[in-house]
């Protein structure tokens, strides 16, 4: 069960015209579930990608890549295609290929240019994509084809995922509506860059693609590179962000006032988005929020952050509700931040004071840290006095569950 997360409402989730949106059940790995998605945008749309930076990076993941370095003028990315049960990574060549034939398949049925699909997968590695059963089943995602369905989108792309992740929002800007919709997966071999995660993020504005492409990478460092869960990043990660060009409002500049409007309706969606990933962690009890701030610079702070996001003995003590806070410490000094002045350095848990000056708070009671660890949702604050960067990222804890769910995973 997702922590604080409750399942989205199909009916909650806009249309974004400009994107359709089908769904099959292709027996990929296992049969009776929803396990094949297809994507198919409007000729005036520009897509922006992020991937994994796991030198490991899957067949899809090489792809995309490639067909996205190819896009020229009157050949936009036309279609997406995704599949759930299998990752094709590790594949070779092989693998490779099974990622065209897929484009090629999708390609003749919606009579565009193989180099005009991207193709994802998530799932088992090492293990040969049944890219027949994939291939057999885009005829009937291609039939489901539909605006409104991002719900069955979501339900689509996952894997140990306990429930679908899904949201919208709609501003307005210079007087018009512009809609915006995504979905995400992601339970497990979560960290960046980027994470074991697929998000797909769409709005109906027109967004010039240099423009879309700054906004993507601001985004992205701002949302899903800012989760972790187990440490491990994975090699099928992408976050792709999709501006359709229905609505009747052109964004050409990153310095318009519409842009920031954009923008800021981009980001507050994806972190969204990147939270439930968090959320539904596996194993997870607790959504924990880890800020590092007055450090020197906003890397260092990061690098805080993350180790003590990654620290085992630190999220086993969350999990526990055991104030064991001097692992805390411990995940700040082995972070790599060599000149760290620690007489300097304030840790706190929600309201609670713990460290002052680098050493217990006089006034600490552990009854107090206790009570805060308790709770389903956890700050943990760190104040560097070093500077004036800060950095967030999101984590959760680390359950018995965890190790059941990734030992039984092939099972």
């Amino acid at each position: 069960m997702a922590v604080n997360s409750p399942v989205p409402v199909p009916s909650d989730l806009k249309a974004v015209a400009g994107i359709e949106l089908g769904h099959a059940e292709a027996g990929i790995r296992k049969a009776g579930r929803k396990d094949l998605l297809v994507m198919r945008l409007a000729a005036s749309a520009t897509v922006s990608g992020v991937f994994t930076k796991n030198r490991f990076c899957a067949a899809p993941v090489q792809l995309c890549k490639e067909h996205l370095g190819k896009r020229v003028t009157g050949k936009p990315i036309r279609a997406l295609v995704v599949n759930t049960g299998n990752a094709n990574a590790g594949t070779g060549e092989s693998g490779l290929a099974n990622a065209r034939a897929t484009c090629a398949a999708l390609a003749d049925l919606l009579q565009c240019d193989p180099a005009q699909v991207l193709p994802f997968s998530t799932g088992v590695i090492l293990e040969p994509l049944p890219v027949e059963r994939l291939q057999a089943g885009l005829p009937q995602a291609v039939a489901n084809l539909r605006t409104d369905n991002w719900f069955n989108a979501a339900m689509s792309i996952m894997t140990t995922d306990t429930q679908p992740k899904a949201a919208s929002r709609q501003i307005q800007i210079n007087g018009q509506t512009v809609t915006l919709t995504g979905i995400s997966k992601g339970a497990g071999m979560i960290k960046p860059n980027m994470a074991t995660m697929l998000g797909y993020l769409a709005t109906d504005a027109k967004v010039a693609q240099p423009v879309l492409d700054d906004m993507l990478k601001y985004v992205a460092d701002r949302s899903f590179n800012c989760i972790s869960i187990d440490g491990d990043t994975s090699t099928n990660d992408s976050f792709m962000l999709i501006a359709t060009g229905a609505a009747p409002v052109n964004i050409t500049s990153s310095d318009s006032a519409e842009y920031k409007l954009l923008l800021d309706a981009v980001l507050d969606l994806a972190q969204q988005l990147a939270q439930a990933i968090v959320r539904d962690g596996e194993g997870a009890t607790k959504f924990i929020t880890v800020t590092v701030e007055e450090g020197r610079d906003v890397d260092e702070c990061r690098k805080i952050a993350y180790s003590i996001a990654h620290s085992p003995l630190v999220k086993t003590a969350f999990f526990a509700s055991d104030p064991n806070l001097g692992r805390i410490l411990a995940a700040i000094g082995y972070a790599g931040v060599d000149d760290l002045d620690v007489s300097k350095l304030d840790l706190y848990l929600d309201d609670v004071w713990v460290a002052r000056n680098g050493g217990r708070n006089p006034d600490y009671q552990e009854a107090d840290g206790q009570r805060v660890m308790k709770n389903s949702e956890i700050t943990v604050r760190v104040k560097l006095g070093r500077g004036a960067a800060v950095a967030t990222i999101w984590t959760c804890d680390l359950s018995h569950e965890y190790v059941t769910i990734n030992a039984d995973y092939r099972s």
